[in-house]
């Protein structure tokens, strides 16, 4: 999940500080390549009342209705908002007295589902912005989670990344939590340093989980039923510098697509971890701080990126190296 904010920010309402097209193919001497983001639209200008915004959690609807929520939006500022692809007109869907919605996906029976970083809780609404309910919320073993994105596997239940103690000095305290199609919440891995991004494999077998405080990320192949975890390893560092891997999305072909707090680009990886191409979102024209999220339209090729900065909240756009899927849509 680009910024005035770190990803998943907002926390104890204190802000934090933010966090087409070329050929993807590689060149005749084998290097990857790399592709420029164009811009699409503005969305949102920075709010006075929390120093700034940050677009995250781009997800389609079955209507091809792009979704976004802005995770430094203050109460009565839009939360949630509907973006037209095909003019890059926006319009707000939802808002509350006091979540910090950092990313968003669509559930099976077509509600938009919604991870509350400061609250610890997943909440749904429809794509109206009607009828809020509470999916989940309470102490996880224990401990309140702080979501951050979330993937759907096949049964209905929600793998979520606990991105406890990003940025902090706590160690590996984050997890990786599956919450059933009931709300019945359960620890599939522990002591990881800060998850961010979470996707399922094209296969649905095993979810790829960014790192936050490593720039690495991980594979977590998960037992049949999904209820448990089977193997964990890491499947490729990120030389990161200063900036943070953030979001993950993955296209019909199994290609990962990494997303960073603190850098406007967004790195692509087949499975075997070999980096495809880089989509840079260029910066001549805004001040722009993070490329955090993807999403690519599922059955095609168009991909959007939710980008960040002192200058507000834009969506560019992206031609991608495979159609999307579900998975696609940027958690």
């Amino acid at each position: 999940m680009r910024r005035a904010l770190a990803a998943g920010a907002v926390l104890a309402a204190v802000p934090l500080a933010l966090a087409a097209c070329a050929s993807a193919e590689e060149d005749a001497a084998g290097a990857p390549s790399t592709e420029v983001a164009v811009e699409l639209s503005q969305v949102t200008e920075p709010h006075d009342a929390t120093g700034g915004t940050l677009l995250e959690g781009p997800t389609f609807s079955e209507e091809s209705e792009l979704f976004v929520v802005d995770v430094m939006a203050p109460p009565g500022d839009a939360k949630v908002l509907r973006i037209d692809t095909t003019d890059g007109s926006s319009e707000p869907v939802y808002s509350d007295d006091a979540s910090a919605f950092t990313s968003a996906q669509f559930g099976d029976d077509g509600r938009l589902y919604l991870t509350d970083i400061v609250g610890g809780s997943i909440q749904s609404i429809t794509t109206e912005g009607d009828d809020p309910r509470t999916v989940f919320e309470g102490d996880v073993d224990g401990r309140r989670m702080q979501p951050d994105d979330l993937a759907f596997g096949g049964d209905g239940a929600m793998y979520v990344s606990d991105t406890s103690g990003m940025g902090g000095t706590d160690g590996d305290i984050g997890r990786v939590v599956r919450v059933d199609a009931e709300g019945s919440a359960s620890v599939i891995a522990d002591q990881l340093p800060s998850p961010n991004g979470i996707s399922f494999d094209e296969d649905m077998a095993g979810l790829w989980v960014a790192q936050y405080n490593a720039n690495r990320v991980d594979y977590l192949a998960l037992s049949e039923d999904g209820k448990s975890l089977a193997e964990l390893h890491t499947a490729f560092h990120v030389d990161g510098g200063t900036t943070r891997v953030d979001s993950t999305a993955v296209d019909a072909d199994g290609n990962v697509y990494q997303a960073f707090h603190g850098r406007t680009a967004i790195e692509v990886f087949a499975a075997d971890g070999a980096r495809l191409t880089t989509i840079d979102v260029p910066d001549d024209e805004h001040e722009l701080s993070s490329a955090t999220n993807i999403a690519i339209e599922p059955g095609t090729t168009d991909g959007y990126i939710t980008v960040s900065g002192a200058d507000g909240g834009f969506i560019y756009t992206f031609d991608a190296l495979a159609e999307g899927t579900r998975q696609s849509n940027g958690g």
